[in-house]
């Protein structure tokens, strides 16, 4: 299907929680230039041609006090200002299965889940038995896509997929075994939503990866992927920047922290 036949989306990142963090502690090459660097925690909506798909679903304030998160709302319940409710929401895309990407599951009974075969593998799988690999999920939300499994909520991809015209998962790997990236059609072109392919844009622009890593090799080559995937560098978007909040319009009231990717961002300088 040729670009000009294909449907044409809204893209919406909604951030709900956000850390304090430094400089050092988000990048694997060191950087003596060290100082306050925080990460925001979001989800995506994709909309347009009579559906609407949630690209991860986050976590929730019992979750936040425990990882010593700030938590700013439910992102599930930050659907209702862009007129939804959690049962329009008929497709989630989990890019991963790590504690806020996966949350609240629960919450989106109507729902089905795509999901890249080999993240459940690795996340049930033998790499769980070392803490620093497992730190990242939630037994609970893991158990809660087993119990999809078994109801018939799951779709599995192995690699690259179309999921609809205008919608494709694309396979990364590297920050975890199955992690995925989204690209999506827009009114300015091909958008690709990173996830944790790139908490920033500097791990992305400067190839130093986040620390929490299964693969390097695999995460340097998804940026190469990436970014060979998306109508230029303005058209790719990290999974944690600050940035993004910054660079694109919102949506209605700034307080509601959501912005447009739809939408042509201001140029990073």
């Amino acid at each position: 299907m040729k670009n000009s036949d294909m449907p044409v989306y809204e893209v919406f990142a909604l951030r709900y929680a956000t850390v304090e963090r430094r400089r050092q502690e988000n990048f694997m090459v060191h950087d003596p230039h060290d100082g306050p660097m925080p990460m925001d925690y979001y989800v995506w909506v994709i909309r347009g041609a009579g559906r609407t798909w949630l690209v991860d679903t986050g976590f929730n304030r019992q979750a936040a006090e425990a990882r010593k998160r700030t938590f700013l709302r439910c992102p599930i319940a930050s659907l209702q200002h862009l007129g939804l409710q959690p049962e329009d929401v008929t497709d989630v895309i989990v890019t991963h299965l790590h504690y806020d990407h996966a949350g609240n599951v629960n919450l989106l009974p109507q729902a089905r889940i795509h999901l890249q075969e080999q993240e459940l593998q690795y996340a049930t799988g033998r790499y769980m038995t070392h803490a620093q690999l497992r730190h990242a999920y939630s037994v609970d939300d893991v158990v809660e896509i087993v119990r999809g499994v078994y109801n018939d909520r799951i779709s599995f991809y192995s690699g690259d997929q179309e999921i609809a015209p205008g919608v494709q998962l694309v396979l990364v790997g590297g920050h975890t075994a199955g992690l995925q990236a989204v690209r999506v059609h827009t009114a300015r072109g091909w958008v690709v939503l990173a996830s944790d392919a790139s908490h920033y844009y500097e791990n992305i622009g400067n190839e130093s990866p986040f620390p929490i890593v299964l693969h390097v090799g695999q995460m340097l080559d998804g940026y190469r992927k990436l970014l060979s995937l998306a109508d230029s560098d303005d058209h790719l978007v990290p999974g944690h920047d600050p940035l993004v909040r910054q660079r694109y319009p919102h949506y209605l009231m700034p307080d509601l922290d959501i912005v447009c990717l739809h939408q042509t961002p201001t140029p990073a300088t």
